[in-house]
C-alpha cells in the first residue's frame, strides 16, 4: 500500500488544531503542495501565507513562539533549509524556541522538479544546530506519530517529508514511536542496515533479497536523527559485526555522518554507505532511485561487501 506523508501531516495538523488552540500556522505559497490547506480552511485566523518569503516565514514563527504559540512552518525542504538558513540558526536554535519545521518534497524523489528542487544537504544543515530535533519518518502511519509527537515537546524540531505516496511499513495498530528510540523493524544477525525515510521500505526489499543468499539482517528505522539513538547503533554494531546505513540524502553530513561518529566514538565495525554523491536530474521517482545508486540490489551490493570486512 502507498500513502503520501504529506497529505497524513496535513490531515493530522488539522487533528491537531481541533485538540491545541495555541498552534498556528505558517505557508509559504506552496499551501496545496504541502497540505497545510487543509488546516487554513479549517481554521483561517490561525493560518498566515506569507507567499515566496522564507526568511519572513521563520521570523514571524520566531515571533509567535515567543507568545506561547506552537507555530509549524511549512514549504519545500528545499526552500524552507536553504533560504531561511540564517533565521533558523539565529531566531530558532540559539534562541532554542519551540519553531516545528515540517519541509516537504525532500531528497530526489521530488522527482519531474529537477536538481533545483531536490533537498539533499538539508538533514547536515539542520543537524549542526545545536538543539534541532531531526526527524524522518519512514512512512504515512509513522508521519502521524511524529507530528503528535513534536507538537507536544518543547524546543525546534524539524520533520522531513516526501513529495510521493511511498510505501506503508507500518500497520497502524501499535504506536511504538518515540523521539530518540530507533526502532528494530526485522532482526538478525550477519549485518544491520541503519535506514530512514524512504529508504526504510527499501531496505526490506534488500533484507528479502539477501535472505534468499542466506544472509539475514537486522533493519534498524533511525527516524529520529537528532538526538541519534547510541545505544541501538553500539548494540547493533555489537551483535552484527558490520553497518549499512541507507539514507536518500548527500553522504556527508546525514545519517551516514552521524552513525560514522557515533561507531567511532563508542564502538568501531566496518561501516558501508548507501547515499547520494551527487545531485540528481529531472525524472520519474523511481528511476532516479535506481540511477543514483540508492536501489535495494545497491543495498545488497553494500552488505556483501561488507560482511567482507568483518574480523569477527
Amino acid at each position: 500500500m502507498l500513502q503520501s506523508t504529506r497529505e497524513t501531516y496535513g490531515k493530522t495538523l488539522v487533528s491537531l488544531g481541533e485538540e491545541q488552540p495555541e498552534i498556528v500556522v505558517l505557508g509559504g505559497d506552496l499551501n496545496k503542495s504541502t497540505v497545510v490547506n487543509l488546516f487554513a480552511q479549517k481554521f483561517p485566523e490561525r493560518f498566515f501565507d506569507f507567499g515566496p518569503a522564507e526568511q519572513n516565514i521563520v521570523s514571524a514563527a520566531v515571533g509567535f513562539a515567543s507568545c506561547g504559540k506552537i507555530p509549524f512552518v511549512s514549504t519545500f525542504a528545499v526552500f524552507g533549509t536553504g533560504r531561511a538558513y540564517d533565521q533558523l540558526r539565529v531566531g530558532v536554535a540559539q534562541g532554542g524556541l519551540n519553531v516545528k519545521l515540517v519541509l516537504t518534497h525532500a531528497g530526489i524523489t521530488v522527482g519531474e522538479d529537477g536538481m533545483s528542487a531536490q533537498a539533499i544537504e538539508d538533514i547536515a544543515l539542520i543537524s549542526a544546530m545545536p538543539g534541532f530535533t531531526v526527524v524522518v519518518p519512514s512512512d504515512s502511519v509513522e508521519t502521524e506519530w511524529a507530528v503528535r509527537e513534536a507538537a507536544a515537546i518543547d524546543g525546534p524540531v524539524y520533520i522531513r517529508l516526501s513529495r510521493g505516496a511511498t510505501p506503508v511499513v507500518h500497520s497502524g495498530k501499535e504506536d511504538t514511536f518515540r523521539i530518540g528510540k530507533a526502532e528494530v523493524m526485522r532482526d538478525g544477525y550477519d549485518a544491520t542496515i541503519v535506514a530512514c525515510g524512504v529508504m526504510v521500505a527499501i531496505a526490506h526489499e534488500a533484507a528479502d533479497m539477501l535472505s534468499e543468499k542466506g544472509i539475514y539482517v537486522r533493519i534498524l528505522n533511525m527516524h529520529t536523527l537528532a538526538p541519534i539513538d547510541t545505544d541501538a547503533i553500539v548494540s547493533a554494531a555489537r551483535d552484527t559485526g558490520v553497518i549499512i546505513t541507507a539514507e536518500e540524502h548527500f553522504v556527508r553530513g546525514g545519517l551516514n555522518s552521524i552513525v560514522a561518529q557515533e561507531l567511532g566514538a563508542h564502538y568501531p565495525v566496518p561501516l558501508e554507505m548507501v547515499a547520494l554523491d551527487s545531485y540528481g536530474e529531472s525524472g520519474k521517482p523511481d528511476q532516479l532511485i535506481e540511477k543514483y545508486g540508492l536501489g535495494a540490489g545497491k543495498i545488497v551490493e553494500a552488505v556483501e561487501k561488507g560482511i567482507t570486512r568483518k574480523t569477527g
